[in-house]
């Protein structure tokens, strides 16, 4: 019997996306605390539209920072700086509604290893061999699209990109196994007065072959632009917020997702770095070779710093029971993963856009080998 034909479909969006735009602030915010207090613990939500940008949150810290320099440094380094646009850098009306954390939380948190969960939630993370980057090949490809965009637009190779820009791929899978693209939307925002024939002929000509690679012919269907002129993008074409791009920052969809978002959030908060160690995990035992996809699935109470449960599902690809138990000698403490990969110090503007996931530089995206003592309990 031949292997079911299916279709999967991932979008990405680009670092000028409103929702982008925000995720931006929140994690430069994020950082500029980390650098000065690495003990600070940091909520920030922000939302962008038109002329304005309102950050607001929770913020408990030793260190006082300047919100307004950098929020309009992130919106001048994505590449909003045409006064002539409502939304550029040295424009925007900034509203600082930035708190501090209630104390009763910050009590029931705590430091150090045995530091507490800062909030109840559950967080999944992915891995399979469909790549280099052991990540699922629509979403890894449809952030090579937006990625590329913003490179050529940054190095000024043609001149008429703008920064908001979004793509989406599908891909046909035999069985379990990715064996085509066969369709990819690019909409991407550009000068004023571009010819849109123009901008197709160079999305096809140009774009796809060079983002695609190897996975780039001929027959893709192709919809660049399909509404036609885009020239008015980013927070003055749409309102923009923290934390809506959740399923572009993970898998593309192909995991579950527990539904919390990361920007703008310390390492104590488990939506963020318990994503972070529950993909490791799941990199761990496909680099082990225990199955060739694997789903982590780890769940938290707030205050409490051991996991309430833990979840190891291979999709039919290996050994769930083996694989459980190689995933349980890890800690999942969240002041054990904190230190395992470092995370109080200012990392995360390099996370907010293409994926959290898929990244060498990162640092649950190591090869490295588990550590001795965790391998003698494997």
């Amino acid at each position: 019997m031949s292997a079911r034909s299916s279709h999967f479909t991932s979008e990405s969006v680009s670092e000028g996306h409103p929702d982008k735009v925000a995720d931006g602030i929140s994690d430069a915010l994020l950082d500029a605390w980390l650098a000065l207090d690495p003990l600070a613990r940091v909520a920030i939500e922000t939302l962008v539209k038109d002329d304005h940008v309102v950050v607001a949150g929770e913020v408990t810290s030793t260190a006082a920072i300047d919100v307004d320099t950098v929020v309009r440094r992130v919106i001048h380094d994505i590449g909003y700086t045409d006064p002539a646009r409502r939304f550029h850098a040295n424009g925007v009306e900034i509203t600082n509604l930035i708190g501090k954390q209630p104390p009763d939380i910050a009590r029931g948190v705590g430091h150090g290893l045995t530091q507490g969960a800062g909030d109840q939630g559950l967080m999944f993370g992915f891995a399979c061999r469909e790549t280099p980057e052991l990540m699922p090949l629509p979403i890894a490809l449809a952030h090579a699209l937006t990625r590329q965009l913003a490179q050529v637009r940054k190095a000024n190779e043609v001149s008429w990109l703008r920064p908001d820009a979004k793509s989406q791929v599908t891909v046909r899978y035999e069985g379990t196994h990715p064996v085509e693209v066969t369709d990819v939307v690019v909409s991407t925002q550009h000068a004023a007065g571009f010819e849109q024939d123009q901008l197709r002929a160079w999305v096809r000509g140009t774009l796809l072959p060079v983002a695609l690679g190897s996975w780039h012919h001929d027959r893709i269907q192709t919809h660049i632009n399909p509404t036609g002129v885009f020239d008015v993008g980013g927070p003055e074409g749409d309102c923009g917020v923290t934390g809506r791009k959740i399923i572009v920052d993970t898998y593309g969809g192909y995991a579950r997702h527990g539904g919390g978002a990361f920007s703008g959030k310390d390492p104590s908060k488990v939506d963020r770095s318990a994503a972070y160690f529950a993909r490791w995990v799941a990199r761990q035992i496909v680099q082990q070779g225990l199955a060739e996809t694997a789903e982590v699935q780890v769940a938290y109470a707030i205050g409490v710093a051991r996991p309430v449960s833990f979840l190891v599902d291979t999709r039919g690809t290996g050994d769930d029971v083996a694989a459980a138990k190689f995933a349980a000698q890890f800690d999942g403490r969240p002041g054990a993963i904190i230190e395992r990969f470092n995370l109080l110090r200012p990392i995360y503007s390099a996370t907010t856009n293409y994926g959290h996931f898929g990244k060498p530089d990162l640092p649950w995206e190591s090869s490295e080998a588990i550590h001795s003592s965790e391998r003698s309990r494997a």
